[in-house]
């Protein structure tokens, strides 16, 4: 149990450092936070464990396991994150605490093991190392797109008018939004035609989307010149706030586009181009273009609802 704590505390006192590290100063979330930084926190943690004497695999595991859970609690009380990312970065750094640990117990089991423990130890610094190329050496960031679609029982005329600006949307039920993440709450439009200035109020701010094209009622398609937080993280403080809220999660453009149907019914389609500063781009563009999705739902049914009653 001593070296098991000693393994878990040191992997901690690391990672916390990495995360500020990486975070704070070089304001980065690439591959080295969340892939190398966990490997080493498992690797690290099981390196210690076995450190004077050879543990089981099983035993190994269980310590590169318990290694994240403590060094998320530990993230939490240095408001370095708050609850809800740390729920949304454990499926992918979970596997690499515990790949970590798997390697850390191979080595123990090898003959280098016996003649040089002390530098396997160098992963500590790999991670922040990797950080720092990363720092200079960004990886290009590709523009995303989210299109959700709904049919409105009502002709496109109707539904115009409640794209353009709508009033207040109800409370929202669903899950993400009542966990923190930025809703929409009603959209104000200052002027008409192209040069407009579209407002759509969400629970963190305003986005600020002057009008590009003013095709009505067919199309309006505009850009994004100021984007909210993306989100209000739990935490046990009063506010938290990484760097991950400002410019991470950027909306580049958007538009509306009304396609007239049989029987008076109108297509409505909405569309989001955006990027995300994070990496794997790949995993991460899963939760923002669910979250994306999930927004353009509230106010398409929302535009439905009043066009329908009107």
């Amino acid at each position: 149990m001593g070296s098991a704590a000693a393994g878990v505390i040191f992997a901690i006192v690391s990672s916390v450092i990495g995360l500020w590290f990486g975070t704070t100063v070089l304001r980065g979330y690439g591959w080295s936070l969340f892939v190398g930084l966990p490997f080493a926190l498992g690797f690290l943690s099981v390196l210690i464990f076995g450190y004077h004497e050879r543990r089981g695999l099983r035993e190994c595991l269980f310590v590169s396991l318990i290694a994240p859970l403590m060094a998320g609690v530990a993230f939490l009380l240095a408001a370095l994150e708050g609850i809800i990312c740390l729920i949304m970065a454990a499926p992918l750094v979970l596997p690499m605490t515990m790949i970590g640990g798997y390697a850390a117990y191979r080595i123990q089991a090898a003959d280098c093991w016996q003649c040089r423990p002390t530098q396997f130890f160098c992963v500590a610094v790999i991670a922040p190392l990797l950080m720092v190329v990363e720092h200079w050496q960004p990886a290009p960031l590709p523009l995303l797109k989210v299109q959700t679609s709904l049919v409105v029982q009502a002709p496109p005329e109707k539904v115009w008018r409640n794209v353009v600006t709508f009033s207040e949307l109800p409370p929202p039920s669903e899950m993400i939004f009542r966990a923190g993440i930025a809703y929409p709450i009603r959209a104000r439009i200052f002027g008409t035609g192209v040069g407009a200035e579209r407002h759509c109020e969400f629970s963190t701010g305003p986005f600020v989307e002057p009008i590009e094209v003013w095709d009505e009622p067919r199309l309006l398609k505009f850009s994004v010149t100021k984007n909210p937080a993306p989100m209000q993280e739990w935490t046990p403080y009063g506010d938290v706030h990484p760097p991950h809220l400002d410019g991470f999660l950027e909306s580049r453009a958007g538009q509306f586009h009304l396609t007239p149907l049989p029987g008076g019914r109108t297509l409505l389609e909405g569309t989001t181009w955006y990027h995300h500063h994070l990496w794997p781009a790949t995993y991460w563009q899963w939760w923002s273009d669910y979250i994306i999705h999930t927004i353009h739902q509230r106010v398409l049914r929302h535009v439905q609802q009043l066009s329908e009653e009107a």
